[in-house]
């Protein structure tokens, strides 16, 4: 649990604290009759401190948050990603109840093929591809990945076998932007370490494709988003060689 998720849980119990704090005297002043001087000084101390505590703890951590934090405040960045597994796009599982997200409050998916950081990043590694996998529930690395899926977690490994009967890799490709408007992808090793890129529109955030299969260089994946952006006019296409 990072520093940002345990602050905001400890929020959260202190002003449900506060609350049944400030019931409790509440009812203490309505049912003790007469209230005596120092009983109402003690009841309306009481009552301050118990408003001022929680708004103090929350405002003395966000500033605390804010100046350790390594994006020095909070950030709204997204970066599109899709999954497949011997050719098969595996889609993460839906959000259930009163949720509407896969994740943590700050790191999270829509049901949308999109990661979301809203909050503050502590650490570099808290807007890593590993950080994300491992908050929805599954893992990522050079060899294996897990994905929560609406039929039960999909795993696999460098030894699991498509159903042609070749041995699959994992491996992922990353597309980003550049000023001209062109984007180019890139093979990436050690995945659980990357860290999407600092942007929040997609395109110019980044696409991530994670893809077992047959080991390649390139990808012939594409995010739907790049694809609507191209179609548009937004983005030129792939950066030609030597451009």
């Amino acid at each position: 649990m990072g520093l940002e998720e345990i602050i905001s849980k400890t929020s959260v119990y202190i002003l449900i604290a506060a609350t049944l704090l400030l019931i409790i005297l509440t009812g203490i002043s309505l049912k003790v009759k007469p209230l005596t001087a120092k009983m109402k000084k003690f009841l309306f101390s009481s009552i301050v401190i118990v408003i001022l505590f929680p708004t103090l703890f929350m405002a003395v951590s966000t500033v605390y948050l804010n100046n350790v934090s390594a994006s020095s405040g909070p950030v709204h960045w997204h970066a599109d990603f899709e999954v497949w597994s011997c050719g098969k796009e595996l889609n993460l599982k839906d959000p259930t109840g009163f949720s509407n997200k896969i994740g943590t409050a700050t790191l999270h998916e829509h049901n949308d093929k999109r990661i979301h950081l809203e909050g503050v990043v502590v650490n570099p590694d808290d807007a890593s591809l590993g950080k994300f996998f491992h908050v929805i529930g599954g893992e990522i690395s050079d060899i294996s990945f897990t994905l929560p899926t609406n039929t039960g977690s999909v795993s696999v490994n460098n030894t699991t076998l498509c159903p042609d009967g070749r041995t699959g890799t994992v491996q992922v490709f990353v597309y980003q932007t550049d000023k001209d408007n062109y984007y180019k992808q890139t093979k990436i090793h050690l995945p659980e370490h990357y860290t999407i890129s600092p942007q929040s529109n997609v395109p110019a955030g980044d696409c991530i494709i994670v893809e077992f299969g047959p080991i390649k260089s390139r990808t012939d994946k594409l995010c739907r988003s790049y694809k609507v952006a191209q179609q548009i006019g937004k983005l030129k296409g792939e950066k030609p060689n030597g451009y």
